[in-house]
């Protein structure tokens, strides 16, 4: 029931358009993942299955893929126009044909081997035409039914490639959502009722043939939403539009459906069994048809009203049972005919065998899941379909649980198999056609278990030493037992010596007499077989012939198990021996214990020992194989660390001669670098001294130049300064005061002249000390940077280089490494001590220079205050003169009245006067001072500039030395690392 629930759900999910583009399948048995399956861009909304498991179509809005489930890989993919579109693509049941149907109406069928298309179904009729939406193929792919938006059916035949028959449903169906066919075990796949769901949420089962309303489930209050039947027929599961689940029992809903066809033998005499023989055995068998459709000569197709038959009855007289079917007219039959109809057989074994179909009982026996026995039934019996396998282990398993004995019966797999790959898709009927075979024609198999049955074997023997001793004094002579001529047969039950024909052609006979048929059978095959068998001498060739197929005849061996069933005596006949036929008992299996149980426990007991002692052997020997396991993978890996680390020592060794050689290289290199540097650096320096040296002489000449058109100037104002002096003293006395103003008018001009001179020429002689300065250092600053930067550039190259070749050093190189780093720190401190001595002795001569400069500038400060104080003493004696030229005039002449007077007077008075006179009439004697002044000035200049020009050629020089000196002590600290590395 849950299965059917699992089935029901899967069907929904897969029908629903908003499930994932992605397939999953999974393995039931294990409920492990599989493999995903991944290539639809959009909803998969239909899954088809090839009957053989192998092949599997999804299909989608847009295309279809066909899947191979052994590799899990797309086989194929039909890519169709998007305004066409795909309604359904399926596989056809027991064939190898791919149905395609399109939302055009267009149905197309494939080969799926080769997909080479087959056929095209014609267009439908227009007075008719609907668009299909739904479809379902009966279970022997003959018939397809489609639906749609309508109220019709139309029913295709496969074969003929047309469209055979238009139902039309009652007029409140509008549309059909749903097609299924109903399953049934006995009409060969040819379905005969089919389900149709329609938009009122009603299912409705109808009969193609007859088109006769069979039942419905569902109503307009309880609406059905989509519904599946269980692959027997047996249920109908359904979803309702209310979300509830209804299961629904078919067989509660009609009786009608499972009823056998009627006879079609009819008895003309039944005479008799010891009057029965060939010559007197009258029969006539009347084949009454099926009521078809006739068709016109037009070939028009029929359309059919469906009609609901009120009374609930089944008018399909194909299907119906007959209550006088007996087993005496089947007896009848086979002997006639020698086998049952191929169509008829199961239904036919069913009658014969009374099966009860105890559904839960077996429910029950199946719900306790695989016996412990079976497990590993795979190892001892591969199978290669996977789903016999199942079915064979499901069934033994259920055997296993109903009677204990059969978990110890070696050959029970043997004799189920043939009987569970016939009734593979009807595991309860292939249960209860085995354990009815078991409880009637296997009798007193079990009571020398686990020895194969003596008594049972010692009647075969009995018989054919009645029938045919010959052939048992051969098998004597060769050492040759019933266990081996008669026991494989009856374990096997011929599935061994004989085809799929045979066994069910014997098995009709089997089931249609006595349980000593069966026994009779083994003898009638060794009599049968005496022609051969008297030829083999080896005990492996009589082994070989029991086990393999031979050249008999089945019909013959039949006919002879009759004779001998009717000529052995009642003495030794197996009827005397074996009860008659008990079928099982309805609604519960009956109790199976007709076998030594002590035995059976003793082994049980004893296998349930061994196999705990087997699983403790087991847990044990896993321990010691895991513990093995990890000792070799820790020897693996103990010898792959060591095979990993002689690699990595040769490669090591590689690499350091590689390392050396480069070394080697980089060293020559560095070499011939260091040489090419030293040269650029020499042709540098001789070009920066030179540079400097013509920048200096330029600097020097522009001096002189400015020193020779200041003397130029200063004499060229002389000059002009005399010339107008002797001018003025010639016209002296014609125009004094106007020469006397203009002396000194010109002598303030001088004296103003001379101070912006004077002032320009200290302006050109600071900003030109400051443009010196500023250039050293920027030089100097440059020089620092450069040296800095090449420093830095270096010590990190050396710090980068010490580091890739310490690591591939040792001690002793380290500890040597490491004194001759002492002994470059201490080059280093000499030469630091050395260069802090130099920078101190610098210190002092800029110190001298700039205290040197410093008193040239208090000097020029303090003869700037002495010319200013002269500056305003003239200002004085200007701002007087004026004043008392008048008193000087009348002075003079008093004096020179005076001095006539009195010609030898006294002196003081005239040095008085000769002092005011000076002090009044300074033009003359000033300008000689101020020529003198000027004079001495421009010589104490030119001194001072010939020192400051000797000091900076000295201090220039030391500064050049001191940086030829920092440049060696550079070059070797560079060298030093390169040494310590070597």
């Amino acid at each position: 029931m849950w299965l059917l629930i699992a089935q029901v759900i899967a069907y929904l999910l897969a029908t629903i358009k908003e499930i994932s583009t992605c397939l999953t399948c999974m393995e039931t048995v294990t409920k492990e993942l599989v493999s995903w399956m991944r290539g639809h861009e959009s909803s998969v909304f239909s899954i088809s299955v090839h009957a053989s498991g192998r092949y599997a179509i999804t299909t989608s809005s847009d295309t279809a893929q066909l899947w191979d489930l052994d590799t899990f890989q797309r086989k194929r993919k039909l890519n169709i126009l998007q305004s066409v579109g795909i309604q359904k693509v399926f596989f056809l049941p027991l064939s190898n044909t791919i149905l395609s149907c399109f939302k055009d109406n267009s149905i197309f069928a494939w080969e799926c081997d080769t997909l080479f298309c087959k056929y095209q179904l014609p267009a439908p009729p227009e007075s008719s035409s609907i668009l299909y939406k739904v479809f379902a193929v009966t279970r022997d792919g003959r018939i397809l039914a489609a639906g749609g938006k309508s109220n019709h059916l139309h029913l295709w035949c496969l074969e003929a490639k047309q469209l055979f028959r238009i139902i039309q449903m009652p007029t409140k169906v509008r549309a059909i959502r749903h097609l299924e066919f109903l399953p049934d075990s006995f009409d060969a796949g040819s379905n005969q009722v089919l389900g149709v769901l329609s938009q009122d949420g009603i299912m409705r089962f109808i009969n193609i043939q007859t088109c006769k309303l069979l039942f419905e489930i569902g109503s307009l209050d309880e609406g059905i939403s989509s519904a599946v039947i269980s692959p027997h027929g047996r249920y109908i599961a359904s979803i309702m539009e209310n979300g509830s689940l209804n299961i629904y029992s078919v067989q509660a809903l009609t009786q009608e459906i499972n009823k056998p066809p009627p006879p079609l033998v009819k008895v003309i005499e039944d005479l008799p069994k010891s009057k029965l023989n060939a010559g007197d055995l009258k029969v006539k068998v009347t084949s009454r048809r099926v009521q078809r459709p006739s068709k016109s000569r037009e070939n028009k197709i029929q359309t059919r009203i469906l009609k609901q038959d009120l009374a609930g009855h089944c008018e399909n007289k194909e299907n119906e049972l007959s209550e006088g079917l007996s087993k005496k007219r089947l007896q009848i039959l086979l002997k006639g005919y020698g086998e049952y109809p191929t169509k008829y057989r199961m239904f036919i074994w069913r009658y014969l065998l009374q099966l009860p179909e105890n559904h839960t009982a077996f429910s029950n026996l199946i719900d306790k899941g695989i016996h412990a026995a079976f497990l590993n039934l795979q190892k001892n019996y591969p199978i290669k379909s996977r789903k016999l396998l199942r079915v064979l282990q499901r069934t033994l398993s259920a055997l296993a649980h109903w009677s204990a004995i059969f978990s110890d019966t070696p050959y029970l797999p043997l004799l189920a198999f043939p009987f569970v790959k016939l009734f593979q898709n009807n595991q309860l009927l292939c249960f209860e056609v085995i354990a009815t075979l078991i409880i009637n024609w296997c009798q007193h198999w079990f009571e020398y278990f686990p020895n194969p049955p003596i008594n049972v074997l010692s009647v075969v023997e009995n018989v054919l030493a009645f029938h045919d001793r010959t052939l048992l004094q051969h098998f004597m002579e060769h050492d040759v037992t019933s266990q081996l001529y008669a026991w494989p047969l009856l374990e096997t039950v011929f599935s061994e010596v004989l085809t799929r024909e045979e066994w069910l052609k014997l098995f009709d006979n089997v089931f249609s007499n006595h349980p000593s048929f069966l026994l009779m059978t083994v003898v009638a095959y060794n009599i049968c077989s005496r022609a051969p068998l008297l030829n083999c001498n080896l005990k492996d060739d009589f082994e070989y012939f029991f086990h393999h197929r031979n050249n008999v005849d089945i019909s013959v061996v039949i006919r002879e198990v009759y004779h001998l069933m009717d000529t052995t005596p009642a003495d030794i006949h197996p009827n005397s021996m074996l009860d008659a036929f008990v079928s099982l008992t309805k609604g519960q299996y009956p109790v199976f214990n007709k076998y030594p149980k002590f035995v059976v426990d003793y082994q049980t007991q004893e296998r349930e020992r061994i196999r705990n002692d087997e699983l403790d052997y087991l847990r044990e020997r896993q321990t010691v194989e895991d513990m093995q396991a990890e000792v070799d993978q820790q020897r693996d890996e103990d010898e792959a660390w060591y095979q990993k680390q002689e690699r990595l020592r040769k490669a090591e060794e590689t690499r350091r001669e590689m390392l050396l050689q480069e070394e080697e290289k980089m060293i020559q290199q560095r070499q011939k670098l260091a040489a090419v540097k030293r040269e650029l650096k020499v042709k540098e320096m001789h070009l920066q001294d030179a540079a400097r040296r013509r920048f200096l002489k330029l600097q020097q000449d522009q001096r002189e130049m400015e020193l020779r058109r200041l003397d130029d100037e200063i004499e060229r104002k002389v000059h002009m300064r005399d010339r107008e002096i002797a001018t003025t003293a010639k016209d002296l006395e014609m125009r004094r005061l106007e020469l006397e103003s203009q002396k000194r008018l010109y002598e303030k001009n001088l004296s103003t002249s001379q101070e912006a001179i004077a002032k320009e020429m200290r302006e050109d002689a600071d900003a030109y000390r400051r443009k010196v300065d500023l250039e050293e250092h920027m030089f100097h600053k440059l020089m620092e940077t450069h040296q800095t930067q090449i420093q830095n550039t270096q010590k990190l190259i050396e710090e980068n280089l010490a580091k890739a070749e310490q690591a591939c050093l040792n001690t002793d190189w380290r500890i040597q490494a490491l004194r001759k780093q002492r002994s470059g720190d201490l080059q280093r401190n000499e030469c630091y001590q050395e260069m802090a001595k130099l920078l101190q002795k610098n210190r002092r001569k800029e110190i001298e220079v700039l205290n040197a400069l410093s008193e040239e500038e208090a000097k020029k400060w303090e003869e700037a205050k002495e010319k200013d104080f002269h500056l305003k003493s003239e200002r004085k004696v200007s701002a007087l003169s004026d004043a008392s030229r008048k008193w000087f005039l009348e002075k003079e002449i008093s004096d020179a009245v005076e001095h006539a007077e009195h010609p030898h007077g006294k002196v003081v008075p005239r040095c008085q006067n000769e002092q005011v006179a000076s002090s009044c009439f300074p033009a003359t004697s000033q300008s000689s001072d101020i020529s003198e002044m000027d004079s001495s000035t421009r010589i104490s200049l030119s001194q001072r500039r010939v020192q400051w020009d000797g000091v900076e050629r000295d201090l220039m020089e030391r500064v050049r030395n001191l940086r030829q000196r920092l440049t060696a002590r550079a070059r070797h600290r560079c060298q030093t690392p390169h040494l310590l590395a070597a």
